[in-house]
């Protein structure tokens, strides 16, 4: 499920200027700081040539921000605020924005030991859904585990991070079940939509709309044991993966961008999502 991930040195050497390496060996020097791992679009080799470097900064017990602090400041030339644990939210609970010589470089703090705790849930099939600052879909605690296994390590103090990664590269099968018998939830909520529609609810029919694709794009990565770490790209990834409908990502942008605002459009809005969110499930059989 990895195959098309592009190896670390080939990533560098896309951008030799972006002083990636050197700044996550710094940051390992950090109390409190157990490794570091390049991740996001960069990692995956899904980027633009605009796209932020985003460095996950693992640690453990309570990170020393003000000396990530004078670290960033070192590699941006001025100050750069750090928030704390807790900062940014629950889930993404941490970090920094920078700017290295005109590129962005985003620092997010992970709680190691947390991240091994979702870790074992999700090889029990234990995962949660967690309201989130910038989430609109909220965040899945499988996403902690994801992106150890999409990242590349840039630094590690013992071995730890380099371990979790090849650990988290075997997508659970007890997770991949719980994802997609979850996918329920998806119905249920096109028929909550319904109710709103001769009410002429469009707000909340929208919601309820997103909210299932959004349901089925986890779905449909978890029965092709593929991780999905965010709400962004997620569907159009998901129609191209086995077992989607044909044209998914193409008729769930119709639906949503062209919904309507009176009871009649919304219903008929309704029925044409009910009907894809079945032969969405159809295609997700289990033994």
């Amino acid at each position: 499920m990895h195959a098309d991930q592009p190896p670390l040195p080939e990533v560098l050497a896309a951008a030799p200027d972006v002083p990636v390496v050197a700044m996550a060996q710094a940051l390992r020097e950090v109390p409190g700081v157990v490794g570091v791992l390049l991740g996001g679009s960069r990692a995956r080799g899904t980027h633009r040539a605009d796209s932020d470097w985003d460095l996950g900064v693992y640690y453990r017990g309570e990170p020393d921000v003000a000396a990530l602090a004078a670290l960033a400041r070192e590699f941006t030339g001025e100050p750069v605020e750090v928030a704390a644990p807790g900062g940014w939210g629950p889930w993404v609970n941490a970090g920094a924005w920078l700017r290295v010589d005109g590129v962005a470089v985003d620092w997010i703090l992970r709680d190691v030991d947390r991240v091994r705790r979702v870790w074992q849930d999700c090889r029990e099939g234990r995962y949660e859904v967690g309201i989130q600052p910038g989430h609109p879909l909220g965040f899945w605690s499988p996403c902690y585990p994801g992106e150890v296994a999409l990242g590349h390590v840039l630094a590690d103090t013992d071995g730890e991070l380099a371990a979790l990664r090849a650990e988290t590269r075997v997508y659970p099968e007890a997770l991949r079940r719980a994802l997609v018998e979850a996918a329920w939830e998806a119905e249920f909520t096109v028929a909550a939509a319904a109710k709103s529609a001769v009410k002429g609810d469009h707000v909340h029919v929208s919601l309820c709309l997103s909210r299932a694709f959004g349901v089925l794009a986890q779905a449909l990565h978890a029965w092709n044991r593929v991780w999905c770490l965010n709400e962004k790209g997620a569907l159009p990834a998901a129609a191209v993966l086995s077992g989607a409908p044909a044209g998914f990502a193409d008729e769930v942008g119709v639906l949503l961008g062209r919904s309507g605002l009176s009871a009649e459009e919304l219903s008929a809005t309704v029925a044409s999502a009910a009907r894809l969110v079945r032969e969405a499930r159809r295609g997700l059989p289990l033994p």
